[in-house]
């Protein structure tokens, strides 16, 4: 396998989780590139399901380095008790799990503001965030007011942590919340880094030095392309970049280390959060995928907001992404529709949109030009090739591939190991 970059084609929760774990078989290394514990990869095998926030996929196969990588914001708390939750469903960890050491951190106080901020935004501001405190976090690291995992093992720590505190709890007076307590918040990082220092390493050596010897690398990215900060639905985004670009900065591997882009898309499209959602289904339709799909949040349990497929965000994403392939997951999930609509160009103020506006407001008046393709009404959970599958339901694959100008590299048409199978890699 050469080295494949996977990423999110949608507003995330595509399925990356499953692909990235389909993949890790013939993968040495997987590194997570961005994000922090606001997202969440559900995996089932067998009859275990497993939902990861910040480990890598990989870390279910016996034997797999697993990196998390400069990029992401690690909440410190969350990945021992992530750390602690797979040692108990005896998968260890220790020795093949590395944490950057210039990652940043998520710390209480940036939760705090996270939620502070969100409940004080006017009715259409809010971001839907997961109040997680990830852009705090990121928002500190630009301002440079950001502590990483390696400033955690300095035995100097305790003094940055309360008057970091303290320049917070100002912030959070004057937002009519209650302050963060410094000495909790300083206990809490003590025993956190306590436990973390054997995984906090300097892992751009160790990945270029993967990566010079042949092995082959697995980049694992979170969220979605229109959720990335600058290519996404601004301002209903997340604080990091998502997009294959994010990729090299978040590992520090050169871009000659990625040799494949592998695009993920669900056979319609869901987003959680605020911002505008083109072919959004307020409608038992769109109660349907939701129920017949399993639409709710691997961090936060929320509905996901449900819709037809958008070949207009697919384009963009393969085009911002460079895709080489796609992973198509959930097929499934359409088996019992008569008829199934594809958006293929939007119509907003006397315009046809052929690509997705830069502007939400914009975005937010688009109205979908839908295409519609006969359903299958019959099972393809269960199937292994495509050649298998109903002939209405190759149909509709192809016509996403067509309509996007990307092949199909993966399918997926369910959410066991079993139910995905290679195409075209």
């Amino acid at each position: 396998m050469p080295n494949t970059l996977l990423m999110g084609a949608q507003w995330g929760d595509e399925g990356k989780g499953k692909i990235v774990d389909y993949l890790s078989r013939d993968a040495d290394v997987v590194v997570r590139y961005q994000g922090g514990s606001n997202a969440g990869h559900t995996i089932e095998i067998g009859a275990e399901r497993y939902v990861l926030h910040l480990v890598p996929s990989g870390i279910l196969y016996p034997g797999k380095t697993c990196v998390i990588g400069n990029g992401l914001v690690v909440d410190p708390t969350a990945l021992v008790k992530e750390i602690k939750d797979l040692i108990a469903r005896d998968i260890a960890p220790a020795g093949r799990l590395h944490v950057s050491d210039r990652a940043q951190v998520v710390l209480p106080y940036h939760k705090a503001l996270d939620a502070a901020r969100e409940k004080r935004s006017a009715a259409g501001a809010k971001i839907g965030t997961t109040q997680r405190g990830i852009g705090p976090a990121y928002a500190d690291k630009a301002s440079r007011l950001g502590l990483r995992m390696g400033d955690l093992l300095d035995p100097g720590v305790a003094d940055v942590l309360r008057t970091r505190t303290t320049e917070k709890n100002r912030l959070l007076a004057d937002m009519g919340t209650d302050p963060v307590d410094a000495d909790a918040v300083i206990r809490e990082m003590r025993e956190a880094a306590a436990y973390l220092c054997p995984y906090v390493t300097d892992t751009v050596p160790l990945l270029n030095a993967a990566w010079r010897q042949g092995r082959t690398i697995l980049f694992e990215g979170a969220q979605g392309t229109m959720l990335d900060i600058d290519f996404g639905t601004y301002p209903f985004v997340t604080s990091s970049n998502p997009t294959s670009g994010g990729a090299c900065v978040g590992t520090g591997l050169p871009p000659q280390a990625v040799q494949r882009v592998l695009g993920v898309v669900k056979a319609y499209t869901t987003r959680v959060g605020e911002g505008p959602f083109p072919t959004e289904l307020n409608d038992p339709t769109g109660e349907h995928l939701r129920q017949r799909g399993r639409e709710f949040g691997a961090t936060t349990g929320r509905p996901r907001r449900c819709g037809w497929f958008d070949a207009v965000v697919a384009r963009y994403s393969a085009m911002v992404n460079g895709i080489d392939r796609w992973a198509v997951t959930k097929l499934d999930v359409l088996d019992d529709f008569e008829t199934i609509r594809v958006c293929v160009a939007y119509e907003a103020d006397g315009r046809r949109f052929e690509t997705v506006p830069a502007s939400s407001a914009v975005l937010q008046r688009c109205k979908p030009v839908y295409r519609d393709f006969p359903g299958w009404k019959a099972t393809t959970s269960g199937f292994t090739r495509l050649e298998d599958l109903p002939a209405n339901a190759r149909a509709y694959v192809k016509a996403l591939c067509d309509l996007t100008g990307v092949p199909l590299g993966v399918l997926s048409v369910g959410p066991q190991r079993a139910s995905t199978f290679v195409v075209d890699l």
